[in-house]
């Protein structure tokens, strides 16, 4: 699933809210954030739109908490990075920018009622199923989001989704007809299932310095900070049951389970008064915070870590990166205690020796290895497959797809999917780690279902939106160049 989002994820961007309404509908919890290099607050321009930089940061933020919660939270950001959701965030701000100047030239406009109609729509923002503005305020203010910041995007995606619709165009009878002809069709099919253990592959240390030699560049040492923290605390703050209760009141959308289902009271109490504890104490923070800049107190430690380290929050962390030698930063909330960080040094990247270098390379080298090694062995395993040395299945559709040995429900999904795609009556098709060598032995077609006729609706509208919004992107990818200021963004 997740392979897949990344791959498909620029052509998503108007099927979901990807900014303001999947941020709000995950309950506002920002799981990720990152520090973006700028030109006059904006990181890029397309056609005559700018995108700017609380924009990435927003899409990056949705991102990263829709990822995180697949992941089930075990997402961080060494790993974002690997993924490339920064790519991906700003790939969407990219298409809808392109969109929105699309929109502008054809003369569509979202209206001011349309806007607030949409605004006091939006569940989460009201109480007993009416719009209440001080929820609103109180998001608002939990996001540092200006009012007119945040209904400027909710009406960047009304227009997206008004233009959209306007092109939109239903399902013709002869389409119906043709595809579900074909998706009628049942293969069978004679296969080998490969893996990572069919493959051995070993290296010396030898082998791995060559390769070392032509990915240096690839491996660096982690830029470090060397921090001096004041530690402010919270947790003997005094607060009474009625003041937990009309915090809770007044903040109540940031209290949701996994589901993003709004939380009780009595269940969020731990969590609401922990809240309240470190609200109460955050002037005290900022009277250390000054007193800390004017070298009446000295820090409660000195520490170095590399950047995004987990030691302090992602919030702080991009204060930290945005500053410089010498500066000191207004206190940051890290677990229930507020840090006040004096950036004391920084120390840059380097290039790995061989030896500080050598798990990573050894993990990467491996890896192109067995995924060269495997292909090798699949054109071979292609060239003498038969009966007595592959599986041979029933007669599979997509909808019947549970039914192929080696491969779990999705892979099989994938792998069919590919397959029913594909002219090839033999070939190689990978899925996930896992390399289907096939052949198609025998074909038949299913008995017509009449009650089918909607699902193949369904299936066929999919496949023209998608035809049509790759078209619509290469057009616009003529029509709308872009500009971007900072590196890091595109491929």
């Amino acid at each position: 699933m997740i392979s897949w989002m990344q791959k498909h994820n620029k052509y998503l961007v108007w099927t979901i809210w990807v900014a303001t309404i999947a941020f709000i509908g995950a309950g506002f919890v920002g799981w990720g954030t990152y520090n973006f290099g700028s030109k006059a607050g904006n990181v890029a321009k397309v056609g005559s739109i700018e995108i700017k930089q609380s924009q990435l940061n927003m899409a990056y933020s949705n991102i990263y908490s829709q990822y995180n919660q697949m992941m089930q939270g075990k997402l961080d950001e060494k790993k974002a990075k690997e993924m490339g959701l920064v790519k991906q965030a700003f790939a969407q701000l990219e298409v809808q920018a392109k969109l929105l100047n699309f929109a502008k030239e054809m003369g569509i406009v979202v209206s001011d009622k349309e806007l607030a109609d949409r605004l006091e729509n939006i569940r989460s923002f009201q109480k007993d199923g009416v719009f209440n503005k001080e929820i609103y305020n109180a998001y608002l203010r939990s996001q540092r989001l200006k009012a007119k910041t945040f209904e400027a995007t909710l009406r960047d995606e009304l227009t997206i989704q008004k233009t959209l619709e306007l092109l939109h165009t239903d399902v013709l009878p002869l389409e119906v007809e043709t595809f579900s002809a074909a998706m009628n069709i049942a293969d069978k099919l004679m296969y080998k299932v490969l893996g990572n253990n069919d493959v051995n592959i070993t290296a010396d240390d030898s082998e791995l310095k060559a390769f070392w030699e032509t990915q240096k560049e690839n491996f660096m040492t982690p830029r470090m900070y060397k921090l001096s923290i004041v530690w402010t605390p919270t947790a003997d703050a005094k607060v009474t049951e009625e003041e937990i209760k009309t915090f809770y009141d007044a903040n109540s959308f940031n209290y949701t389970d996994a589901t993003g289902k709004q939380l009780l009271f009595d269940q969020a109490k731990a969590q609401a008064e922990k809240d309240l504890k470190i609200k109460k104490s955050k002037k005290a923070a900022q009277k250390q915070y000054i007193a800390f800049k004017k070298g009446k107190i000295k820090s409660s430690e000195t520490v170095t870590l590399p950047a995004n380290d987990s030691t302090l929050s992602k919030a702080l962390w991009v204060d930290i990166l945005a500053k410089q030698n010498g500066d000191i930063i207004k206190p940051k909330v890290v677990d229930d205690k507020y840090a006040t960080v004096k950036i004391e040094a920084v120390v840059e990247p380097a290039p790995m020796n061989f030896e500080e270098a050598k798990t990573e390379v050894t993990k990467l080298y491996m890896a192109q290895a067995k995924k060269k090694a495997m292909l090798k062995l699949a054109e071979n395993t292609l060239a003498t497959l038969n009966k007595s040395n592959a599986m041979v299945s029933d007669f599979v559709t997509l909808e019947k797809n549970d039914n192929l040995k080696m491969l779990n429900p999705q892979e099989s999904l994938q792998f069919l999917q590919k397959l029913f795609t594909s002219s090839k009556e033999k070939g190689i098709i990978s899925v996930s780690d896992k390399v289907v060598v096939y052949k198609i032995m025998d074909q038949k077609f299913l008995p017509a279902d009449e009650n089918r006729t909607d699902f193949v609706k369904q299936t066929v509208n999919q496949i023209k939106s998608r035809i049509f919004e790759n078209n619509l992107i290469k057009m616009l990818d003529t029509k709308y160049p872009t500009e971007v200021y900072m590196g890091g963004l595109t491929n």
